[in-house]
């Protein structure tokens, strides 16, 4: 199988470029803009790679969804992760897949054997371990600060994301109401980096608000942090 994309980096890449420690996780319900047009501006500032999450639809639906997302990604070099439904990413070829933990635990060798790049989302240590041995090639680990997305909900913060990337030897994204102004906590935690999804979904000058991060990663390097990025 060819590589994941063959520009600057991916999710598992050890030499990423200025965006490439960010994520994009899609929220189609989020954005204030036709949903294909902003993961055109999104794709064009080359993050780490974009998780088609999407979970609402049902697999017909994703499957449709995911070939304009892939193709939109395919010609900006960046990578595709689809999100839970392995029967359309099969179908589809794709290359990489974001997996919950139940649906990893239930595929066989062969099924995984499909994908060069397999993700999963962890809660805990004992996950993050767990999915690495099924065969993961990057972890996400969360939530780290408090978020809508989980309102109500204890934020697990940065010390338990340390611990999630002490525990593992592949790369972990730390995601969960993270911004510019908190990214340096995740990086000095040893993430790789970082999963955004509001913010992406609904900025309208997507190039400014990831410069911000990249701002923020200049800062971190001068203080010593994010050395596994």
């Amino acid at each position: 199988m060819s590589g994941l994309r063959p520009g600057p980096a991916g999710p598992d890449s050890e030499n990423p470029s200025d965006a490439s420690d960010i994520l994009c996780v899609t929220n189609r319900l989020l954005c204030r803009e036709p949903f294909l047009k902003q993961i055109e501006k999104i794709a064009a500032c080359h993050p780490a790679g974009i998780i088609l999450r999407e979970k609402d639809l049902s697999e017909a639906q994703y499957e449709q969804l995911a070939s304009s997302v892939m193709e939109i990604c395919r010609k900006n070099r960046v990578p595709c992760i689809l999100h839970s439904f392995v029967h359309a990413a099969t179908v589809l070829e794709a290359e990489a897949i974001h997996l919950p933990l139940p649906i990893l635990r239930s595929m066989t060798k062969a099924e995984k054997s499909r994908f060069r790049t397999i993700g999963a989302s962890c809660h805990s240590p004992e996950e993050a371990k767990e999915a690495e041995q099924l065969g993961c090639t990057y972890l996400t680990a969360g939530h780290i600060f408090l978020t809508d997305c989980k309102r109500g909900v204890p934020a697990r913060g940065t010390e338990f994301l340390q611990r999630v990337c002490e525990c593992v030897a592949v790369p972990v994204y730390g995601i969960g109401g993270i911004s510019p102004q908190n990214i340096s906590e995740v990086r000095r935690a040893g993430a790789r980096g970082a999963c955004i999804m509001s913010g992406l979904m609904q900025c309208e000058d997507v190039a400014g608000y990831l410069e911000a991060f990249c701002g923020a990663h200049t800062l971190c390097a001068e203080t010593g942090a994010g050395e596994r990025i």
